[in-house]
Formats: C-alpha cells, structure tokens, sequence
C-alpha cells in the first residue's frame, strides 16, 4: 500500500525553524516527483516547494524562497522541508504528496498525498 506520512510539524515562535519530514512507504521516492504543499483556513491548497526525481530540479513558491529548502534522501525514502525563519503567513496544513512524472508544482498534478501535518506559527 502505497502510503506518505508527513512528521515535524508543531507550534514556533515567529523568526523560528521547523523541519518537515516526508516518509514514503509501498513504493520507492527515487522516480517520483515530490512536492510540498500547504492549505490554510479559508484558501485554497498551494505548492510552496517540490523537487523533481532528477538532480537540479527544485522550485520554491516567492512566499517561501530563501527560507525553506526541500532536499530528499532517496536511500531513505524520504523527503524534508527546512524551513527557517518562519512568519505567522506560513501557518497551515501542510502536506506532501508524489507522482510518477516530471510534473510543474501544482497540487493537481499530483497523485498521491499524505494526510497532512499542522504547522502554527505564532507569539
């Protein structure tokens, strides 16, 4: 069963680091696209980062860039999001998700999604 699991998220102060932690099971990261998503109240589900199954390929949404990194360990099956100097914006639910395909980073280019993890940032 082919499954993705997001850990790492929680509550921090403003200007604080989280590092997100996506673990695949079922199936192997290493020919699979890999995205990160986000969803806060109200708003529609973004692509904030996503890294491609070949080396080079990352994007990060302008909202995000310069303080999250997405990196993967395709020996581990997994894939992180650091994420540093976080802003009240940043909260949300944010979730990883996988595709088969070299894909542009939009949330409805992908294919499988794990259940989301919460992330708060506030004082």
């Amino acid at each position: 069963q082919l499954q993705l699991v997001e850990s790492g998220g929680g509550l921090v102060q403003p200007g604080g680091s989280l590092r997100l932690s996506c673990a695949a099971s079922g199936f192997r990261l290493d020919y699979y696209d890999i995205g990160w998503f986000r969803q806060a109240p109200g708003t529609e589900r973004e692509g904030i980062s996503c890294i491609g199954s070949k080396p080079g390929r990352t994007m990060y949404a302008d909202s995000v860039k310069g303080r999250f990194t997405i990196s993967r360990d395709n020996a581990k099956n997994m894939v992180y999001l650091q994420m540093n100097n976080l802003k009240p914006e940043d909260t949300a639910v944010y979730y990883c998700a996988a595709v088969p395909l070299q894909v542009i980073c939009a949330p409805n280019e992908y294919e499988y999604w794990g259940k989301g993890i919460l992330v708060t940032v506030s004082s």
